[in-house]
């Protein structure tokens, strides 16, 4: 497979050490060929979030680098943060973004997730649309099978976690929006309360997941959202849902976040919205970083 671009969009469980997500980074962005594009950490979610590009040819070792890095950094047994989390590489999707098909990206992602196990001996679950049965297409169900039936196999391992770096779940997806909206209330139950009104499995708006968490270094509630089709559910409709039930349980919003990088097209669709964005700047939109590096 030649020509084209994949994103990569692992989340590592580590989001206080600086020091460590750096040399995580410098791991990714070793690989030929690979661009790191950004990263965000954030020490309540104790994660961080870095994005890289490049030719399907070389993101699978961009991303095999960035596990090996994770898995020699942290620690899951000394870990802690609000964010549900499976391994210390946790969650590590390919993303189509020119020239490349979502079936690409899987067969990507499947090759990634084998090489996992074999070099690391870290255990693998494919996921999206890599997955190999329909119960484990939805990231939370793989999750929620890891927490309640621990023995069932993954898609590459013998059932047992790595001691430290636990196990990991690999995929392809199409491009996914993460976004947080920050409450003025340190109450937990009331963002709790709004992320079941806004999330599609609990007959809120389509496309959307909602988790509510406290973030306790900054003494607030958050709304934390993926939003898996940003043209069918975009960012603003997703902010005004979220504001809109915060007023009516008797709380404002305090701002919002980008998590990762955004499509040019998605804030676009919201222009005229203010949506409180915490230091937005050129460097969050996807279009811009790939451009910057040369890759589109």
């Amino acid at each position: 497979m030649s020509g084209g671009i994949v994103e990569c969009v692992p989340n590592f469980s580590e989001g206080c050490d600086a020091a460590k997500v750096a040399r995580i980074a410098a791991a990714i962005g070793s690989a030929p060929g690979v661009a790191v594009l950004g990263q965000t950490m954030d020490t309540d979610h104790n994660r961080s979030v870095i994005t890289f590009a490049g030719p399907p040819d070389a993101i699978g070792e961009g991303a095999l680098r960035g596990i090996e890095s994770a898995a020699a950094e942290i620690d899951l047994n000394r870990h802690q943060g609000v964010h549900p989390r499976i391994g210390a590489a946790d969650v590590v999707p390919f993303v189509p973004i020119a020239g490349v098909t979502l079936a690409d990206c899987a067969r990507i992602a499947a090759h990634t997730g084998e090489e996992v196990w074999r070099r690391l001996g870290v255990p693998v679950y494919l996921y999206g649309a890599a997955a190999t049965r329909p119960d484990r297409v939805a990231l939370e169900n793989v999750r929620r099978e890891v927490r309640t039936q621990p023995n069932k196999h993954p898609d590459f391992g013998d059932g047992e976690f790595h001691p430290t770096a636990g196990a990991t779940v690999v995929g392809a997806r199409n491009i996914l929006i993460a976004f947080n909206v920050n409450l003025q209330t340190s109450d937990v139950a009331v963002a709790r309360a709004i992320a079941r009104k806004v999330r599609f499995s609990s007959g809120g708006l389509p496309h959307v997941k909602a988790l509510g968490l406290l973030l306790r270094s900054r003494g607030i509630a958050q709304v934390s959202m993926n939003l898996t089709d940003f043209e069918q559910t975009p960012v603003h409709l997703a902010f005004q849902a979220v504001r809109e039930e915060a007023a009516r349980l008797g709380v404002r919003v305090a701002s919002s976040e980008i998590v990762g990088l955004i499509p040019r097209k998605a804030m676009e669709m919201a222009a005229g919205c203010d949506l409180m964005i915490e230091n937005f700047r050129p460097e969050l939109v996807l279009e811009d970083r790939l451009k910057a590096f040369g890759l589109l």
